[in-house]
């Protein structure tokens, strides 16, 4: 057994009983279209939202915007991106990629996020290695506020969970704004149904 087995069997032994989460209240919820909701929250951390009919929608979006050139990244059938993204891809390997293209679960109104898990994201380094992260949402897939997220099967299931609000950014800096200090440079909303 090596060092690292067994310095992780001890931690495993010493784990607490499990015990059941708290209830989560639910909370009023408030006025208005959830789309709008969400679509002004995600706005306020810096990203944007966009309409789509079809897939061929995003694709001539993802050429307009980042040219022929750019190196694209999917994990969505239906839109092909010309570096490869399977479940042994080296996440480092994603290092050089422009575009990154999504599909969030689920969205959260009360905050502009959108949840991803290990199935969504396929390489989890793709929601933070890109320089630009475009994630198809269905606006049928829209949750009021935090609390309900955690009342989800799939919060419970997934190995990896992530709530992503916006792109990378921070101004702690002489005060000045830069994006994708830490992360994803733009995160752009598609609406499209599933």
């Amino acid at each position: 057994m090596t060092t690292r087995d067994a310095f992780l069997d001890r931690i495993r032994a010493a784990q607490p009983a499990p015990r059941p989460r708290p209830d989560v209240p639910l909370f009023d919820v408030p006025e208005g279209d959830r789309r709008a909701r969400f679509t002004a929250a995600l706005a306020m951390m810096g990203g944007t939202c966009i309409e789509a009919q079809h897939l061929d929608d995003v694709r001539a979006m993802l050429a307009e915007r980042f040219g022929s050139n750019a190196v694209v990244a999917s994990a969505v059938d239906g839109i092909e991106g010309n570096r490869p993204l399977a479940a042994d891809t080296p996440p480092a390997s994603l290092q050089d990629v422009d575009v990154g293209v999504v599909r969030g679960r689920f969205g959260v109104a009360e905050t502009g996020s959108v949840w991803f898990s290990e199935a969504e994201y396929i390489v989890n380094s793709i929601g933070y290695l890109v320089q630009h992260l475009v994630v198809l949402l269905d606006p049928a897939q829209l949750v009021d506020g935090l609390q309900e997220v955690y009342r989800r099967d799939d919060f419970g299931s997934a190995r990896y969970a992530v709530l992503v609000t916006g792109p990378s950014a921070t101004a702690d800096i002489e005060g000045v704004l830069i994006r994708g200090a830490q992360g994803v440079r733009s995160l752009t909303v598609v609406w499209l149904g599933a």
